[in-house]
């Protein structure tokens, strides 16, 4: 079982909060990240496949393939983007790190089992402090 990581990187917006709850709940709950104003991250996004090397091409799935598929299926739709309120696989979800990388997940795990491999991981960093980890 050989593991492979292909880093990409995107800028977006989103806001931190429940429409259900007043403002003062909000800052509570969800401190400068509920400012009714936005405020975005640069993220970086880290998709990882596992399986097997192929004898033929001595690699898992060509890196290339996998990049164009990444930005082609999950960057055009998130990049210089509102989560909140461009981002179809995040409509009705709350705009967490830990709920952008599980509809990352989704929107990749069929494409990449196409590509022969299996998705073994998703990680978005929000920051250089904060980031989420999906393993489906």
């Amino acid at each position: 079982m050989i593991y492979i990581t292909r880093r990409e990187r995107f800028n977006a917006a989103h806001r931190l909060f429940r429409e259900d709850y007043s403002d003062d709940k909000n800052l509570e709950v969800f401190g400068k990240c509920s400012n009714p104003n936005w405020h975005g991250h640069n993220y970086e996004l880290f998709v990882t496949l596992k399986g097997e090397i192929n004898p033929h091409t001595g690699f898992l799935v060509n890196l290339k393939t996998l990049s164009k598929i990444i930005r082609e299926t999950v960057i055009a739709k998130l990049d210089h983007k509102n989560i909140n309120l461009e981002v179809d696989f995040m409509r009705g979800k709350l705009a967490s790190t830990e709920n952008l990388a599980v509809g990352i997940w989704n929107e990749l795990q069929d494409k990449i089992k196409a590509l022969g491999a299996d998705l073994h991981c998703v990680k978005i960093s929000e920051s250089e402090n904060n980031s989420a980890e999906y393993y489906g």
